[in-house]
């Protein structure tokens, strides 16, 4: 029976046919490896995923994590699951063997995870969190934190979270207030609140180890203003002795859960430091170690946000691709009504597949789920090349690149693949809008991914205030360079298909050349916060064309592949491809006008204007 999480020929293609991801294995780091073990590595995933977490989605969703004002109880049936994920040394799937980890590429690594995403993003992110906290450790921390912090997380003891926003501050993190007071043995102790932090407690594993951002106060006890104070802390809920065995409680405590429209099945907490309900070692504070040095706390905390929000954008992809799956699967069971040219009632329904608006439904839903799955293994390829690749002018570019392409790689999945599960909704008619289907919670789920980790705007102020000028647009040419080298192989193509990828690729060109223009244009604008304040619409304009040319890539390698072999996976991606290219992209020049025109209708509009 097909999978209704993941495709697995989908991922196959992704990886082996177009990124070819079995050339790692020539690589140092990965010359144990081949595709016998990547596959094994999948195969183990996609097995625990389908018999673990996919069967307990539902009730996550249904049995919310309980707090009755001194701990926080989650549903007996998830620690299991988690074990499973755990005995299983996915942890440390991408850590060194060393370590005991698996030193599986990051795009197998990503392509494993897929199918915990799509089969409960909910319980997965309890182990993804800790992965970033421990990567994070691993690149910042010292060599004891390493040993009694990441060690644990790693065999799945401790679990990791992040705690950077405060309620009066939010995304705004050069105004948090909780701060770290240095203590005479090296040590600090916090104090402060923390809010929306994902996993901040929960009854599922040994320890929980909070990295949290805090100010160190001044001589005369007062926070340095802005971003350039914070500090990055291990505060972990019970405190950690030199052997990793555990000692005394620390001064961490839950003040209460957050109660969410989705995603219920991870825990969401305001969490207060110091506070002085538990005093270790005689003293109010929650005990904290410094990670790095003093006020470099935020670099090194875009570590692990940089990495999630990566991670994020493969989450929304997976759960835009179950819901696809659904789709598809219940049109193809569903009989409703008949053809147009068909009005006999006598004769049998057909099923709402063969109805062209439904096909029309399913088939943007593919092109968005599918095209979201082949940016985030292409994001994930960058981190392996930017790692290991023997060149060190195809290291730095691949830098360049992922840097440019992570504002997208975390929200054109969430914008878009949000939108795939609302049409899963509408293929289901008045049955998607009930419990009775699974696709319903896949929407609640997915509405999370616009916000957490950078919201939208936050991405869209990134990219086109930063990310398209960082190093005098080096990293916008590498990309542009890539695109250019797909278009004339493109326009070489020959065969079945190869009118339709030429049509495809000079749709990538003009995006490709109106995104340049309209660059050209606002870079010269005195007020540069007018043009920041159309940086939503750009940032769409630029994840299409990003997408189309993700499309296009693909399109090439199922055109080659379909002259050998003419099965109807090739055609389907190629339809796809072309759906992208002509329902899609022609939406660029709509939203490149208002960025160009430095349109000033939202900025200009004042707060009484809202009400009567």
């Amino acid at each position: 029976m097909q999978s209704l999480i993941l495709s697995r020929r989908d991922l196959e293609f992704n990886l082996y046919e177009w990124l070819q991801v079995q050339q790692l294995t020539e690589r140092e780091r990965y010359s144990e490896h081949s595709r016998e073990t990547f596959d094994a590595a999948m195969e183990t995933c996609a097995n625990i995923a389908s018999e673990e977490f996919y069967p307990i989605n539902r009730l996550l969703d249904d049995q919310e994590p309980r707090f009755d004002g001194e701990n926080v109880s989650t549903p007996a049936e998830l620690k299991p699951v988690l074990k499973a994920f755990c005995q299983a040394g996915l942890i440390a799937a991408g850590q060194p063997f060393e370590m005991g980890g698996m030193q599986l590429p990051c795009v197998v690594e990503k392509a494993c995870f897929a199918w915990f995403n799509g089969a409960s993003v909910g319980a997965a992110s309890y182990p993804f969190l800790t992965i970033g906290n421990a990567n994070l450790l691993m690149a910042h921390g010292s060599a004891e934190q390493i040993k009694r912090y990441v060690e644990p997380m790693m065999s799945g003891r401790f679990f990791g979270t992040m705690c950077l926003s405060e309620p009066q501050a939010g995304s705004s993190l050069s105004d948090i207030r909780t701060r770290a007071v240095r203590q005479a043995d090296g040590r600090y102790r916090l104090f402060g609140n923390k809010m929306w932090i994902s996993g901040g407690d929960q009854d599922l594993s040994e320890n929980i180890v909070h990295l949290v951002l805090a100010k160190v106060p001044d001589a005369n006890g007062e926070l340095i203003p802005g971003v350039k104070g914070i500090s990055l802390f291990i505060v972990p809920k019970v405190l950690v002795n030199a052997d990793a065995g555990l000692g005394a409680r620390n001064d961490v405590v839950v003040a209460g859960l957050n109660h969410k429209m989705g995603y219920r099945g991870t825990t969401n907490c305001l969490l207060n430091f110091g506070e002085g309900k538990f005093r270790p070692e005689g003293e109010a504070g929650a005990i904290g170690e410094l990670v790095g040095e003093e006020g470099q706390g935020l670099s090194a905390m875009f570590h692990m946000m940089n990495e999630a929000r990566i991670g994020v954008g493969l989450g929304a992809t997976m759960l835009g691709y179950t819901g696809y799956l659904h789709a598809l699967d219940y049109a193809r069971h569903r009989p409703q009504g008949r053809l147009p040219g068909g009005k006999d009632p006598s004769t049998p329904q057909v099923p709402i597949i063969r109805h062209a608006d439904v096909k029309r439904m399913l088939l943007a839903q593919k092109a968005y789920v599918e095209g979201a799955l082949g940016l985030n293994l292409f994001c994930a390829n960058l981190v392996d090349d930017h790692a290991t690749h023997p060149e060190e002018s195809r290291r730095d570019e691949a830098w360049l690149m992922l840097e440019l392409l992570t504002p997208i790689a975390k929200s054109w999945p969430s914008q878009w693949c949000q939108e795939a599960n609302s049409l899963a909704i509408q293929v289901h008619g008045g049955y998607g809008y009930t419990r009775d289907y699974r696709v319903e919670q896949f929407y609640r789920d997915q509405r999370l991914n616009p916000i957490h980790e950078g919201t939208h705007g936050i991405q869209a102020l990134d990219l086109l205030g930063r990310k398209v000028q960082m190093q005098r647009g080096a990293a916008l040419q590498a990309l542009i360079a890539r695109m250019t080298d797909s278009i004339a192989r493109a326009n070489a193509a020959q065969g079945e298909g190869a009118s339709q990828i030429r049509a495809h690729a000079l749709a990538v060109q003009h995006g490709q050349k109106q995104v340049l223009l309209t660059l050209q244009e606002v870079r010269a604008h005195p007020q540069p916060e007018l043009v920041l304040a159309n940086a939503a619409p750009f940032l769409e304009a630029f994840g299409h064309l990003v997408l189309g040319w993700i499309w296009l890539e693909q399109a090439l390698v199922a055109q080659a592949r379909l002259a050998h072999d003419p099965n109807d996976f090739y055609r389907g991606k190629l339809q796809a491809a072309q759906y992208f290219a002509r329902w899609e992209l022609p939406k660029i020049d709509a939203w490149l006008a208002v960025v160009a025109q430095v349109d000033d209708t939202t900025s200009v509009m004042q707060d009484g204007w809202f009400s009567a």
